[in-house]
């Protein structure tokens, strides 16, 4: 995914519809989840993430978790990209960046703060340099969720050389040193923002992030969960962990 975030970095609306094509797909079947484990292999084994495994797939946990989505992205019919969301709170704790960085994650969950943590962004290296947009389109499934469970901090688990992207799309700041993630040999590290305090902002300068209620609930609607009421949070009540943006 490296070299699709550098080629759009300066032009994030090269198109006047990035979303125009693009089909998203939760993965439900076992076919559907094999195809995306296959391409993290492949997009990780690339970037030299990761060394050859003779199953040529990268799964975890975490996919199969009661508050983890995993959605493939397609273009024409064809797998382009993918991306999984999980959703934490007090009670759903479980995700990459809550055991990775729990020294710095839990105690925002422990204050009733809810907290959407993507990860595993890869894209098809081919694909990617057909569709400059594709970074963009991925990461925007992050930002539904965050508009969908009413969202205090939005995380992204990158490395650092992917910081630039994430403060520049979601005005995410870097928490703490990066870690070493089971499975990769690169580190990684964890940028957040406020999502109740940039939301609008990130909507006036990228106005495809925005989503209808009807995308919203078509995309994370799930028996079992319910969505927190929206809630106004002061000034004074914003995550401690998270810079605040004048």
């Amino acid at each position: 995914m490296r070299s699709a975030v550098k080629s759009i970095a300066l032009t994030p609306q090269r198109s006047t519809d990035p979303l125009e094509h693009v089909d998203y797909r939760l993965a439900v079947t076992p076919e559907e989840k094999d195809k995306i484990y296959r391409l993290r292999y492949r997009a990780y084994l690339r970037e030299g993430a990761i060394v050859p495994s003779a199953s040529e797939r990268v799964t975890d946990r975490y996919d199969d978790a009661p508050n983890t989505w995993t959605f493939g992205i397609y273009l024409h019919g064809e797998l382009y990209s993918s991306i999984r969301v999980s959703v934490l709170n007090s009670e759903w704790r479980g995700s990459p960046s809550a055991d990775m960085f729990a020294d710095i994650v839990h105690p925002e969950l422990d204050r009733g703060l809810t907290i959407i943590d993507p990860t595993r962004f890869v894209a098809d290296p081919e694909k990617a340099k057909r569709f400059p947009e594709l970074p963009y389109v991925t990461v925007r499934l992050g930002w539904i969720a965050c508009g969908y469970f009413n969202a205090d901090i939005g995380l992204a688990n990158v490395r650092p050389e992917h910081r630039a992207f994430y403060r520049k799309v979601f005005l995410q700041e870097p928490l703490g040193e990066p870690r070493l993630h089971p499975g990769l040999i690169k580190p990684v590290g964890l940028v957040a923002a406020h999502y109740p305090s940039i939301r609008e902002r990130v909507f006036q300068r990228f106005p495809y992030m925005r989503s209808s209620a009807f995308e919203r609930r078509m995309l994370f609607e799930r028996s079992g969960y319910t969505p927190s009421p929206n809630v106004v949070v002061s000034a004074f009540e914003r995550s401690s962990i998270v810079p605040q943006h004048s």
